[in-house]
């Protein structure tokens, strides 16, 4: 499916031309002017509340505060239990706060059988305890209304109210942890595996294993004790997509180094063969960190400690000086390094390998 022309959107005297939608996150400036813009009624107990960029909502009761987030998992058919739980505590973690419960959603289409839904539960139940995260509620529903799984979480941290934390400002390092693309390998090895006749079955076994590595809670909780400035964690548009969007809250540019970005020999050989951008695939998993650089070093050897690998790809820079990226992808044809715009967020490159695995186009 093409690409909306967002040229075509007429935003005059408050009416939008009617357009259809591709598929994916609706990005910033359509969230902005068919969402956001109807979300009119503000309350005095709500320090926190939706915006481009922003992961959480925080409620102030008292001496605490509850820190809130919800999301879906749409895209993969597998493992949509797993994922579930860690997109949505990585949310909560991205405060430097620990999740500590979660409702959990689920549409299932006609056809769905009992042990399909005990496998899900499964995987919800032992990620949740993984993480000493109870899942207090929810519902779950067999309906014609979708045709694959749908698993919508909503999950809870709570902090102390008068929690300070510093701002982004230029001179910030930009840090990532583990590596570009995590999740959206792990799905494409999974539900995609007997179209991958380019990978050896060892390679698709190492890509599946990054679903166990989709929990961000650690760093954020050791960025949040170190005081870290921003964190982020990157899940659809990725990499790029998670730098821009925390940026842009704070107004401000950065220069990224592409060649300081890990990334996966696997999600490397995925790329090259379903034609996607690994810097745009959803990376559930990685978080994007922003600290000053002696703070940054810190998170850098206690994440290593802990076993969490967190590299140094960037630099908080005034606005005016854009967000830029520095490249050198002989899979696109460019050689040399090249400072390249980093565009908003638009549909992830995982809808991308998905439809490329499927129609060989």
């Amino acid at each position: 499916m093409g690409e909306l022309d967002l040229k075509n959107i007429n935003m005059n005297m408050g009416k939008t031309e009617e357009q259809i939608l591709p598929v994916g996150k609706l990005d910033s400036r359509l969230l902005e002017n068919l969402v956001f813009k109807h979300l009119t009624y503000k309350r005095s107990d709500v320090k926190a509340r939706s915006g481009i960029g922003l992961d959480c909502a925080a409620l102030e009761f008292g001496d605490f505060d509850c820190v809130v987030s919800s999301d879906p998992i749409s895209a993969a058919t597998n493992d949509i239990g797993r994922l579930a739980v860690h997109i949505n505590c990585n949310d909560i973690a991205t405060q430097g706060v620990a999740p500590m419960a979660m409702t959990l959603v689920l549409l299932l289409p006609y056809g769905t059988t009992t042990k399909q839904v005990e496998e899900i539960m499964v995987q919800a139940g032992s990620e949740s305890a993984s993480l000493g995260v109870e899942i207090v509620g929810g519902h779950t529903e067999i309906t014609e209304a979708v045709n694959k799984p749908v698993a919508i979480a909503t999950c809870f941290g709570k902090t102390l109210s008068d929690k300070m934390s510093e701002e982004m400002k230029p001179g910030d390092r930009v840090l990532m942890s583990k590596v570009a693309g995590l999740e959206g390998t792990a799905i494409i090895c999974s539900d995609m595996e007997d179209k991958l006749s380019f990978l050896k079955d060892d390679e698709i076994r190492h890509g599946k294993e990054f679903f166990k590595k989709l929990s961000v809670v650690k760093e954020g909780i050791i960025s949040g004790e170190e005081g870290a400035s921003g964190m982020h964690d990157v899940t659809e548009g990725g990499i790029l997509g998670a730098v821009w969007e925390i940026c842009q809250v704070a107004g401000l540019g950065v220069r990224l180094y592409g060649e300081d970005i890990p990334v996966d020999p696997v999600t490397v050989k995925l790329a090259k063969n379903l034609n996607f951008d690994y810097f745009r695939l959803i990376s559930s998993g990685s978080m994007v960190i922003v600290a000053g650089e002696e703070k940054a070093a810190r998170i850098i050897e206690r994440c290593k400690e802990l076993g969490v690998r967190v590299s140094d790809i960037g630099e908080i820079v005034p606005s005016y000086e854009g967000r830029k990226i520095l490249v050198d992808d002989r899979l696109r044809g460019i050689h040399g390094n090249v400072w390249e715009d980093i565009d908003p967020p638009a549909g992830d490159h995982l809808y991308k390998a998905l439809s490329y695995g499927k129609d060989g186009e």
